[in-house]
C-alpha cells in the first residue's frame, strides 16, 4: 500500500490504539466497558447489561482467534464491514485492528455502484455483512467483485431465503464452534503493531464526486483521540450512547476513544429508537451530528405552536436564560435576582427538554455539518450545552473544538494539540497536523493535489472557506466547491442561506442554486410532521402528501418565510424564486450523505429540469 506524506512520529503513552485495550483490561478490568441491550426472557423485558473490561477483552480475543484461524486474516489484509452500528461492529473492529488488518467501513445505505467500487478499489477479499438484506445487495454485484473470496454474516441467514445462492459464513456458528486456543494471545499481536501501520481505509461520502480511500494509521488515530478528548475533558466516569454510523469517522472516533480513555459505551438499538435509548442509558456525553438536534428542536417548536399561552411563557423563559448565559460568557456579574430566576427557569421550565437526553448530559459534541447558532443557543438556555467542532475524514475527524470553558456559538472552536491552521488568499482553511491522513489509497495525484506546495508545503487543503476570529476561534463560512458565483460576479455562500431558512421548523432541506445565473433560486423540502399538522389545523383538503406540499396555504407560508429570510440577506444573495419538492431528500435515494449532508452535485443533476424551470 502507498504511504505518501508520512508524518513524524508522536510521543505517546500507548504504542498503538489497540494497546489501550490491554491497559484497560489490566488496570480497570472490573470497570464497566460496554452497556448491551439484551433480552431478559424470565421477566419478558429488555435491559441494559454491563460488560466489564476483562469480559470485553475476552470477547475481542475470541473474535480475533476466529478471524485469524477460521478466516485466515493476517496483517496488512483489507477487510470490509457493511453493517449498522452495533456491539459486534466494535468487537470486529478491535479484533481486526489488533491482528494488523486494515478495516474498510462501508455505509449500510451505500449504493450498489459505490459498494462495487469500494470493494474492488480497496482490494478487500473478506466482506462482513450484517444481515440478509445487505448480503442480497452484495449478491447483486458479486460477479463484478472477484477479489472477495469470503463473506461472513453477523446475523444468521436462513439459506432457504437465498434460493440457489450460497449463504455466507455465519458468525454465530463460528462462535458456537469456538474453542479457546491456549497458544493464541491477542496481546502478542498487539505488541507487534507500530504507530505507522495502516489501521483503516475510510472512503469519503462523495458529496462532490466519487469516494476516495483515506489512509489513516494508528498514529493519526492516537493524535486525534489524545488531543480532542483532552480538550473536551472526557473522563473514565462518562457514559456515551453510540449511534453514529461507524463508517463515519466521527462515530468510529467515539468507539476508539472509549478504550483509550476508559469511559462506558452503549450501542443504540437503532436511530428510530434513539429517544427511548437516551432515556434508558442517560448518557453524560453525546457525540452527534446537527441533524439530530435540528429534529428535536423542530418537534419542540411544533408542540409550542399548538399551545399559545405555554409558548409565551416558554419564549419569555428562553429569552431570559439566553440573556443570563450571554452575561456569564462575557464574564459580567449577575445580580442575586438574575441568578435565582435563571435557576428556577432551568428547574421548572426546561426539565422535560433535559429529560429527552436522559437527564445526566454534561454536554454534546457535534460535528459533520454546520450547526445553526440559534439552535445551539436554544439548547444551551435549556441546560443542554452543544460544543461544535470541525474536521474531515482526511483529518481523522476534529482539528478544532469548542471546549466547555471557552466556547463560541457560530464557531467550530480553537485548534487542538499540534494543529496549525493557515488561511489561503481565497480564505481556504489549510491544516498541518499529525491528524492529517497518510494520503488517498492508490491515488498519488489526488494525494499530491490535496496538499499545498511552496512556502506552506505539507499543509492539507480542506476545501472549506473560513476565518480566524481575534479570540482564536475558527469560523466556517462555506465549502469552497459549493460557493456560487452569479453572472454578476458576486460570490454567494449557500450554507448561509440554508441556515437562515432552516431556522423555521417547517423547512426540512434547502438546495440553493445560482451559479453563473443572474439571481438565486431555492428548492425546498418540508418537515412532513409539521406540514400535516398545519393541514389539520387549517382543515386543508388534499389527496396525498405530495399534493399538500403544493397547496396554496402552504405555498404562502413558505413565501413568507422566504421574505423573512431575504430581509437578513444582502440583495445579491436573496432568493428571487423557489419551488417546493413533493418529498424530502433521503440517504436511500442518494440525495443525502449518511451524515445527512445534501449531495449538491448529485441533486443539481437530478433536479436539473426543476432548477431550469425557475429561470424561465
Amino acid at each position: 500500500m502507498e504511504k505518501p506524506n508520512a508524518v513524524q512520529n508522536k510521543e505517546s503513552s500507548h504504542a498503538t490504539i489497540c494497546s489501550s485495550l490491554v491497559m484497560q483490561k489490566t488496570q480497570k478490568g472490573s470497570n464497566p466497558a460496554i452497556l448491551r441491550k439484551v433480552s431478559e426472557s424470565t421477566k419478558g423485558m429488555h435491559a441494559w447489561q454491563p460488560l466489564n473490561w476483562e469480559e470485553y477483552f475476552d470477547q475481542i480475543e475470541q473474535m480475533a482467534q476466529i478471524l485469524s484461524q477460521s478466516c485466515h486474516v493476517e496483517k496488512g489484509q483489507t477487510v470490509a464491514i457493511l453493517s449498522n452500528t452495533r456491539f459486534e461492529w466494535s468487537l470486529l473492529d478491535w479484533a481486526l485492528l489488533s491482528l494488523g488488518a486494515v478495516v474498510v467501513p462501508i455505509y449500510q445505505t451505500v449504493t450498489l455502484q459505490d459498494l462495487e467500487m469500494i470493494l474492488n478499489h480497496s482490494e478487500s477479499n473478506l466482506l462482513i455483512v450484517e444481515n440478509l438484506s445487505l448480503y442480497k445487495n452484495f449478491l447483486t454485484i458479486k460477479d463484478r467483485c472477484p477479489l472477495v473470496r469470503t463473506v461472513i454474516s453477523i446475523e444468521t441467514i436462513n439459506s432457504d431465503l437465498l434460493g440457489d445462492q450460497m449463504p455466507p459464513v455465519s458468525l454465530p456458528k463460528l462462535k458456537e464452534n469456538y474453542f479457546k486456543d491456549p497458544q493464541f494471545h491477542l496481546q502478542d499481536f498487539i505488541e507487534k503493531l507500530r504507530l505507522d501501520d495502516l489501521a483503516t481505509l475510510v472512503y469519503t461520502s462523495g458529496t462532490t464526486g466519487d469516494p476516495k480511500g483515506v489512509m489513516l494509521s494508528h498514529q493519526q488515530l492516537l493524535s486525534e483521540i489524545e488531543d480532542v478528548f483532552q480538550a473536551l475533558d472526557v473522563t473514565p466516569k462518562d457514559v456515551t450512547l453510540s449511534f453514529l454510523p461507524y463508517s463515519h469517522i466521527l462515530g468510529r472516533i467515539e468507539h476508539w476513544a472509549h478504550a483509550y480513555i476508559g469511559f462506558t459505551l452503549a450501542h443504540a438499538e437503532s436511530f428510530d429508537r434513539l429517544k427511548k435509548n437516551l432515556a434508558d442509558v442517560a448518557p453524560t456525553l453525546l457525540i452527534s451530528v446537527p441533524r439530530v438536534f435540528e429534529k428535536i428542536y423542530s418537534q419542540i417548536q411544533t408542540q409550542m405552536d399548538s399551545q399559545s399561552w405555554i409558548k409565551r411563557v416558554f419564549s419569555w423563559g428562553l429569552n431570559y436564560s439566553i440573556e443570563v448565559n450571554q452575561k456569564k460568557q462575557n464574564q459580567m456579574p449577575l445580580t442575586l435576582l438574575e441568578w435565582g430566576s435563571a435557576e428556577l427557569i432551568q428547574k421548572y421550565l426546561f426539565t422535560q427538554i433535559r429529560q429527552v437526553f436522559g437527564g445526566r448530559l454534561r454536554f454534546a459534541f457535534c460535528g459533520g455539518a454546520p450547526m445553526n447558532p440559534e439552535i445551539s443557543q436554544f439548547f444551551f438556555a435549556s441546560g443542554i450545552l452543544i460544543l461544535e467542532g470541525y474536521g474531515l475524514t482526511e483529518t481523522t475527524a476534529a482539528i478544532s473544538v469548542n471546549p466547555a470553558f471557552d466556547f463560541r456559538f457560530g464557531t467550530v472552536g480553537k485548534p487542538v494539540g499540534d494543529v496549525k491552521i493557515k488561511l489561503a488568499e481565497d480564505g481556504e482553511i489549510l491544516v498541518h497536523s499529525q491528524k492529517v491522513m497518510k494520503g488517498y489509497f492508490k491515488d498519488a495525484s489526488g494525494t499530491a493535489n490535496a496538499f499545498v506546495d511552496g512556502d506552506l508545503k505539507g499543509y492539507f487543503k480542506t476545501g472549506d472557506i473560513g476565518e480566524l476570529l481575534p479570540s482564536g476561534h475558527l469560523k466556517i463560512t462555506d465549502r469552497k466547491k459549493d460557493l456560487i458565483k452569479t453572472s454578476g460576479g458576486k460570490y454567494v455562500a449557500p450554507q448561509k442561506i440554508e441556515a437562515v431558512l432552516k431556522e423555521n421548523a417547517l423547512i426540512s432541506q434547502v438546495l440553493v442554486h445560482g451559479d453563473q445565473e443572474k439571481f438565486i433560486v431555492c428548492l425546498f423540502t418540508l418537515n412532513q410532521e409539521m406540514t400535516l399538522k398545519i393541514a389539520r389545523e387549517k382543515n386543508l383538503n388534499y389527496v396525498d402528501y405530495a399534493s399538500l406540499t403544493q397547496d396554496q396555504t402552504i405555498l404562502n407560508m413558505v413565501r413568507d418565510l422566504v421574505a423573512d429570510a431575504n430581509s437578513k440577506l444582502a440583495s445579491f444573495e436573496s432568493i428571487k424564486r423557489f419551488s417546493i419538492l413533493p418529498q424530502d431528500f433521503s440517504v436511500e435515494a442518494g440525495e443525502l450523505t449518511p451524515s445527512l449532508k445534501i449531495k449538491r452535485k448529485f441533486l443539481d443533476k437530478k433536479l436539473h429540469a426543476e432548477i431550469k424551470a425557475l429561470y424561465r
